[in-house]
């Protein structure tokens, strides 16, 4: 991946190839950040551990979603108390208690005024998952905070990610970075490119003879015509 940004022409100061003040950088080797922060959500009571199987969570699965966003979970598990039970996070997911009813807004560097309500438009998401790997909410927002983020840039498709995100920088009392989502490269049906719909690699195009000119080319025009 890094060499294929690198063909693009973008280039980088800091991260694993060329070392940095803020590192490691791959999240296997930032373990005891992620724990520090299980532990300090667990002891103040934002998530609890939750033993839904995958079969449960299905069943439950009858309120309204996005299709790339995770279902709103039932809560089932919301009312155990025995998180201060566990003296580390394997073996069960821990998710994290949303308050319900509560606007949570912000405002994206692009895509300007966005508010989501919790318990409406998301539910208790996942912090930590039972095969002992921190998910992507915590794992993010625990190293933009460790390595002094100041502003992120991604995709439109997760700008409701950006709700459940806040309110762990708030649960960790961290101050949130400024958001800049930007629209994505979709195909000529509206689709957006991606491997499960079949999409070509930057990989694939870069071997097939194409220039990073032309393929930047055809991802801004991909994106002016989707807006």
């Amino acid at each position: 991946m890094m060499e294929d940004l690198r063909w693009l022409g973008i280039r980088w100061s800091e991260g694993p190839d060329c070392s940095g003040e803020y590192g490691p950088y791959s999240q296997s080797e930032r373990r005891n950040y992620y724990l520090e922060a299980w532990r300090r959500l667990r002891y103040e009571g934002f998530i609890y551990p939750c033993t839904c199987s995958r079969k449960d969570l299905a069943q439950a699965a009858t309120a309204p979603n996005d299709n790339d966003d995770e279902p709103i979970y039932s809560g089932r598990c919301r009312g155990r108390n025995d998180a201060s039970t566990f003296s580390d996070p394997a073996g069960v997911n821990w998710r994290f208690r949303v308050p319900d009813g509560e606007e949570v807004s912000f405002d994206d560097k692009n895509l300007g005024r966005h508010c989501y309500v919790a318990g409406r438009d998301f539910g208790d998401f996942l912090v930590w998952r039972r095969d002992d790997v921190p998910a992507y909410q915590l794992a993010v927002v625990v190293d933009d905070a460790a390595m002094r983020i100041s502003e992120i840039v991604r995709g439109a498709d997760l700008l409701k990610s950006t709700a459940r995100q806040i309110l762990l920088h708030r649960a960790l009392r961290l101050r949130p970075p400024s958001y800049f989502h930007c629209e994505l490269v979709r195909d000529a049906d509206g689709i957006r490119l991606a491997k499960r719909n079949d999409a070509l690699s930057v990989r694939h195009l870069r071997e097939s003879g194409m220039s990073p000119e032309a393929l930047i080319d055809l991802a801004i025009r991909s994106v002016g015509a989707s807006t």
